[in-house]
C-alpha cells in the first residue's frame, strides 16, 4: 500500500522503501502486474525476498527489480518462503534468515540515513 501511495505522489519524509517479502502475485497465479506501479517510485527500494516465496516467483521478480535500475536492490534469502521460514532440511534456521535480512536492511539504510544528514 505504501508503495502505491508513493507511486501516486511522493510521501513527505519517506527516503526509501524496504519490502520484507514483496507480494508480487497470489500463490499459484504468477503475474508481475502488482509491481507495475513501482516504476513510478523514484526512491531507493530494497526487496528482501525468500527464494522459495510462492507470492513472488523469481522469474518474474528479478526482471521487475532489474527494470527499476539502480534505485532497486534485491536481497535473496536462501531456502526461505514468504514468511522467511526455512525447512529443517536446508540446514538453516529461521533466526539465521532473519539475521541475514536485518543485516542487509541495516546496510541498505546507512546511505539513506547519511543522505538525510546532508540534506
Amino acid at each position: 500500500m505504501t508503495s502505491q501511495a508513493q507511486a501516486a505522489e511522493p510521501l513527505p519524509g519517506v527516503r526509501g522503501l524496504a519490502f520484507f517479502g514483496f507480494p508480487l502475485h497470489a500463490a499459484g497465479k504468477p503475474s508481475a502486474d502488482r509491481g507495475e506501479h513501482l516504476k513510478e517510485v523514484k526512491l531507493p527500494m530494497l526487496f528482501l525476498q525468500g527464494e522459495k516465496d510462492k507470492l513472488a516467483e523469481l522469474s518474474l521478480l528479478k526482471p521487475l527489480v532489474k527494470s527499476l535500475g539502480t534505485r532497486a536492490t534485491l536481497c535473496l534469502l536462501p531456502d526461505a518462503d514468504h514468511s522467511f521460514h526455512v525447512p529443517v532440511r536446508s540446514g538453516r534456521k529461521d533466526a539465521d534468515i532473519l539475521a541475514t535480512a536485518l543485516d542487509a536492511f541495516a546496510a541498505w539504510c546507512k546511505p539513506i540515513s547519511a543522505s538525510r544528514t546532508r540534506a
